[in-house]
């Protein structure tokens, strides 16, 4: 079984737990990065700061834990997650996110979101993300939140048929901003209060 305490131990399942299929195309809300800062700028007056969240989901091979990332074309990675949709609670929208991306079509997925590791500040319409808001900025664009998730002991995930679900492992994450982005390439540092106990 896989179990998080606050003394800092997380359990682990190794990846071959895990079988993994294919859905359909899911496609990004913007064709492009400028388009997504032009929707964010429209947005703002209406709904203020974009909430977003995002899962981290960790496996183990041998014995080395490795993050689940979803790739798109050879060298875009991500984490699975969403926009939070005004008013709506966003530990909810993330499962709800987490199913709608890794979910096969009626399949309730009991996901475990365990503990805020992480969060990222956007300060205006532009790519740079500061896990800090910087002293000048009354006003932050985005907030960009990242949750350890806690996985079922077994599962099988449908992955949308523009992307990879790969396994990363934390060694080739750290500190590989060009790789990665500054936001992935953080996790390692931001895990490294636990200690991990593999199923």
């Amino acid at each position: 079984a896989v179990v998080s305490t606050q003394s800092g131990h997380y359990g682990r399942d190794p990846l071959s737990n895990y079988t993994f299929g294919t859905k359909e195309s899911q496609y990004e809300k913007d064709a492009s990065v400028a388009a997504r800062f032009q929707r964010m700028r429209d947005e703002f007056p209406l709904i203020g700061m974009r909430r977003t969240v995002e899962g981290v989901l960790l496996v183990h091979e041998h014995n080395l834990p490795h993050v689940l990332l979803l790739q798109l074309g050879t060298s875009f990675f991500k984490l699975p997650g969403c926009e939070v949709p005004p008013g709506a609670d966003e530990i909810e929208a993330l499962k709800s996110c987490l199913t709608e991306t890794l979910g096969r079509q009626g399949d309730i997925i009991n996901w475990g979101v365990d503990e805020l590791i992480g969060t990222w500040w956007r300060p205006n319409y532009e790519p740079p993300q500061y896990p800090y808001i910087p002293p000048h900025v009354t006003k932050p664009k985005e907030t960009r939140r990242l949750y350890l998730i806690r996985l079922p002991e077994r599962a099988m995930f449908a992955v949308p048929r523009n992307y990879k679900l790969v396994a990363a492992p934390l060694f080739e994450l750290y500190d590989n901003s060009v790789g990665y982005g500054p936001v992935i390439s953080s996790l390692p540092q931001n895990l490294s209060r636990f200690r991990y106990v593999y199923a």
